[in-house]
């Protein structure tokens, strides 16, 4: 009931406010590199090109920290641009005659997409953190059925309504015994693997079909959960994880009872 309560509150929350900044942290990509090169030009030749070009990294981590990686690598190239059309020989033109220039151009957009590669992840981590309260509650959940020594097929279903929740899937069910069939499967590292492929990114979708998840316990197989999502981007590797936790953690209870496993 707790990681219910929490995720009911925390989650629809961000998924609000997500539309709401993309757009914005975007906008700002364009424009805030722009009018900061126009702020440092009465002092562009009192600053040395070095300084210029951290002041413009700063504004990039700024915009990434507020959007996320799509913005962050616009915002790098506006600041390239615009640190070449106003700091640097000839002004108000997009050419650069000495070579130094050119190299500090350059760094300033490999350092300002790398930075607001990191920038982003931090951000992402910081909402993980906020949600990761919800996620802990149903492993403690689960956990504390399991102690209870309440009966595997009892640990079994609450995993599966869990999985059905913070997977938003259509339908999720328990398939014990033989592996029959060859469909996508969540690994243990929150990939799904289709066939020799592997998909990671939060922002790839689903694969068609149902997928499984492999309840193991002390190195045996009992069974697997049988997924079926609703179409649309999969998950956050966070909540994938999750899932695979909660799936060994219904392997143990299924290992502990005792239950035959079929190899």
């Amino acid at each position: 009931m707790t990681g219910w309560t929490m995720r009911e509150s925390v989650t629809p929350l961000r998924h609000r406010l997500a539309p709401m900044r993309t757009p914005f942290a975007l906008a700002a990509a364009l424009v805030a590199p722009l009018l900061v090169a126009v702020v440092l030009v009465p002092f562009r030749t009192a600053l040395t090109i070095s300084t210029m070009a951290l002041v413009l990294v700063v504004v990039v981590v700024a915009v990434a920290a507020l959007g996320n990686r799509a913005a962050g690598a616009l915002a790098a190239l506006s600041a390239a641009a615009w640190f070449d059309f106003f700091l640097t020989t000839p002004y108000e033109r997009f050419a650069i005659s000495a070579a130094d220039d050119i190299e500090t151009a350059v760094l300033l957009l490999l350092v300002g997409l790398i930075v607001s590669q990191l920038a982003a992840h931090a951000h992402r981590l910081e909402v993980v953190t906020v949600t990761d309260a919800a996620y802990l509650a149903r492993i403690h959940d689960t956990a504390r059925l399991a102690q209870r020594r309440a009966a595997p097929e009892a640990v079994v279903d609450q995993v599966r309504r869990d999985l059905t929740d913070i997977l938003g899937l259509r339908s999720c069910r328990f398939e014990y015994g033989s592996l029959l069939g060859h469909p996508a499967r969540l690994e243990q590292d929150g990939s799904i693997s289709i066939g020799r492929t592997r998909r990671y990114a939060d922002q790839e979708d689903w694969p068609t079909g149902e997928i499984e998840l492999r309840a193991m316990g002390n190195g045996h197989y009992y069974g697997r959960f049988l997924l079926t999502p609703e179409p649309g981007p999969m998950p956050p590797l966070q909540a994938r994880l999750v899932a695979v936790t909660l799936a060994d953690q219904a392997g143990s209870a299924l290992d502990t009872a005792g239950r035959p496993d079929n190899d």
